[in-house]
């Protein structure tokens, strides 16, 4: 035990020593959670929460855009802009503004648009009352008519993503649905002479009830913060191969390794010794992130991430992930020669498992060879298992699966290691 804890000391002076990689550390997953969070919060807002200006041409100014306009000045999260410098702006002018990014959207309303929809429902709506005989049949018999489609134009900043584009759209065309029943209904009430709006459009008669299906009743509500601080911390732990590379690298150069070897301490206490150390950091981290995600994220904007009850859980995936980053970042620095070789390559390959295993984008939405090949990274196990404990509401049993994958992944790494020094001692 005493050997141990001596190499596991000697670990530390060498990370003491080492400012640049105590930033890798600890800084900079702590610069990236909140960076990240920050940026990614819009994504996970409720609607309603955010802003969206819109520029609405009307060239119609008729019916039709007066309702637009209407519904959308009443809606929560619009912002309608309709004039520019203390100018109306047209449709040329409308395109220029989002052309150049100072607005993501406009609006363009036909000219005639109400005319001929006004047009298209007296015509349908007579034609279907003179099949109840509730019209005149010679009103009714005019000649069939053809109406071209009136377009509504929508331009997008050329900035803005394919999805965030299918959802304005999917919107507007929601709002251009209910004007289109509000007219019909209005011209159904004048044409059967209603005195009175009998009220069939007031108020919703389906409705949508959002639930999230969480295993038992005390599970967090998903938002941009329960999502980003296990994939930061996960990301974070990971990065620990990188000083613990260029440390293994260093002994090997500096003699220090030949050293080890040949004092009195077997290869197991010196590996356990950088285990320790390491393992001790990557719990040092998990508690600095959750502190800044509690008592930072709070005073900037951010809302509070809450562990709960599940926090010894957290813990135990923390610890086992951070095993399974060990045993890479120790293969890696056994396999390397020099410095610039284990540096770049430890972070250019924490970077690429980060990506397949779902801290960057979300796996359900990789194509299908990514997502299988996104089941085989370390931090997809990982990533998995801290989603499972705070989004689903897991038990120990639901992370028994990742947690083993973590474990084996140690071990086959560390093996390897060893085998990779014992052949090159050997020869």
């Amino acid at each position: 035990m005493r050997k141990l804890m001596a190499s596991a000391y000697k670990e530390v002076l060498l990370l003491l020593r080492d400012w640049g990689g105590l930033a890798i550390l600890f800084f900079m997953p702590a610069v990236l959670i909140v960076t990240i969070t920050l940026i990614q919060e819009s994504t996970f807002k409720a609607v309603g929460e955010s802003s969206l200006p819109i520029v609405l041409v009307d060239e119609d100014n008729g019916e039709i855009g007066q309702m637009v306009a209407t519904n959308l000045s009443e809606a929560p999260n619009i912002q309608l802009v309709t004039e520019a410098g203390g100018e109306p702006i047209d449709e040329a002018r409308a395109r220029t503004l989002v052309s150049e990014g100072k607005y993501q959207i406009a609006l363009i309303i036909p000219e005639g648009i109400s005319k001929e929809l006004t047009e298209k429902v007296n015509h349908n709506v007579d034609q279907i009352l003179a099949e109840f005989a509730l019209v005149d049949a010679d009103s009714a018999q005019a000649e069939e008519k053809t109406w071209k489609t009136q377009e509504i134009t929508i331009y997008f900043d050329p900035a803005a993503g394919q999805t965030f584009r299918n959802g304005v759209k999917s919107s507007i065309e929601q709002l251009l649905a209910k004007v289109e029943v509000r007219k019909i209904y209005d011209v159904f009430i004048d044409q059967m002479g209603l005195e009175k709006d009998p009220g069939l459009l007031n108020g919703e008669i389906i409705s949508f009830k959002e639930t999230i299906a969480q295993k038992g009743n005390d599970g967090i509500i998903p938002n941009a913060v329960q999502h980003n601080v296990p994939a930061w911390i996960l990301f974070g732990i990971f990065f620990i191969v990188v000083p613990l590379g260029i440390n293994l690298v260093k002994e090997k150069n500096l003699g220090t390794y030949i050293r080890l070897r040949t004092s009195p301490v077997s290869y197991a206490i010196i590996l356990g010794g950088k285990i320790l150390t390491y393992t001790a950091i990557c719990l040092i981290q998990f508690i600095l992130m959750l502190m800044i995600a509690k008592y930072v994220f709070p005073l900037i904007g951010l809302i509070e991430f809450d562990p709960g009850g599940q926090f010894p859980l957290m813990l135990l995936i923390a610890f086992v992930a951070g095993l399974a980053a060990i045993g890479l970042g120790i293969l890696i620095g056994t396999i390397a020669e020099t410095q610039e070789q284990s540096a770049p390559f430890g972070a250019i390959f924490v970077i690429i498992l980060a990506a397949l295993g779902g801290v960057w984008v979300p796996t359900f939405i990789m194509p299908e060879i990514m997502q299988k090949i996104s089941a085989f990274s370390p931090m997809n196990w990982g990533i998995s298992a801290f989603y499972d404990v705070i989004l689903r509401n897991g038990s120990a049993a639901d992370i028994a699966q990742p947690l083993t994958y973590l474990l084996m992944f140690f071990a086959v790494t560390l093996l390897a290691a060893i085998l990779y020094d014992k052949r090159n001692n050997i020869s």
